[in-house]
């Protein structure tokens, strides 16, 4: 009975020293394994798509850090539709990427996906705009502007424009429904002119970003709103879709209707330089470097703020004029 006894405990002794060995070693101490070279990192990044010239930078900028920094970039465009974004952050998933970032097209709608990242262990990294998520711990971090408070600086400069005014007539050009900033642009400002009653929004609609939708929607609210004191457009592109309506109707942007955007674009700025626009509200997209540095610090086992704002300023005319010449973007 002994010699059974101790043969047992041999054959069990030798299996528990077989699984050991089909498992991964641990790190010394119980630490993180190692960091991977950066070279052989892979990072899925899922694009709202191409709707202005601020995403085109934001695209640009992103691109050049990954080549710069030797880190695989696997790009998707998803032509602003919520469905192909998610589609492709369940590709990467398959590839087994080591990181994803993805710019949301609306804010609702991703636990289903994002919980799958997390179960295959890939870290989500949100940049530009949030997600609308009880659970937080969904995504690592989210890098980019505060919105509402770009909408506040666009509403404390409205404010000052016009404060010998009795009554000033506000059309809102809208981003697209359901996204963060113009969710958030339109609260900010909201706040800071809510309780003067000389401020009224008599319009608010959607130009989804773009200058086309600018455009469009700004034609028929000329035809609509028999006298409009202020165009406040969630971005530079929208406001020069703006600005083509009005010259259209006969009227000087800048002077006849004062126009405030949020971006800070190329065109954009010089059309506050010409004096078309009245002001602008900075929103960067060269948040190319923030995301490499955030991803190097998740590679080596440290951690990060769970939200990352990016510094931004204001533009009158005098400043663009002086910034456009070594504008990068």
């Amino acid at each position: 009975m002994k010699k059974k006894l101790i043969a047992l405990a041999a054959v069990g002794a030798l299996i528990i020293g077989l699984a050991g060995c089909s498992s991964a070693p641990a790190a010394p101490g119980g630490d993180a394994p190692a960091a991977k070279d950066l070279k052989d990192l892979v990072v899925g990044f899922a694009q709202v798509g191409a709707e202005s010239g601020w995403r085109t930078a934001n695209t640009k900028d992103i691109q050049d850090s990954f080549k710069e920094a030797g880190i695989e970039l696997k790009f998707s465009d998803a032509q602003q539709k919520q469905e192909n974004q998610i589609k492709a952050i369940r590709s990467y998933i398959q590839q087994k990427v080591d990181y994803i970032a993805f710019s949301p097209v609306v804010e609702t709608g991703w636990d289903a996906v994002l919980n799958e990242a997390k179960a295959a262990g890939i870290p989500v990294i949100l940049t530009d705009r949030a997600v609308d998520s009880k659970d937080e711990s969904l995504y690592k971090t989210f890098l980019g502007s505060d919105f509402v408070a770009e909408g506040k600086k666009a509403g404390e400069w409205v404010k000052t424009e016009f404060a010998d005014a009795d009554s000033v007539k506000i059309v809102q050009l809208e981003g697209t429904t359901g996204a963060a900033p113009a969710i958030d642009r339109a609260e900010g400002f909201a706040d800071v002119i809510k309780g003067d009653k000389k401020f009224d929004i008599v319009a608010s609609q959607t130009g989804d970003f773009t200058r086309a939708g600018g455009r469009q929607v700004m034609e028929a609210l000329l035809k609509s709103q028999p006298h409009i004191d202020l165009v406040y457009a969630h971005n530079d592109d929208m406001g020069l879709g703006a600005i083509e309506a009005i010259e259209a109707a006969g009227l000087k942007p800048g002077k006849d209707i004062k126009i405030v955007t949020v971006d800070a674009v190329h065109d954009g700025m010089q059309a506050l330089a010409d004096g078309k626009i009245n002001f602008i509200v900075e929103c960067s997209p060269l948040l190319g470097k923030q995301l490499i540095d955030v991803i190097k610090t998740l590679n080596e086992g440290g951690t990060v703020e769970k939200r990352i704002v990016t510094e931004e300023t204001t533009f009158t005319q005098e400043q663009a004029a002086t910034a456009l010449p070594d504008r990068k973007y």
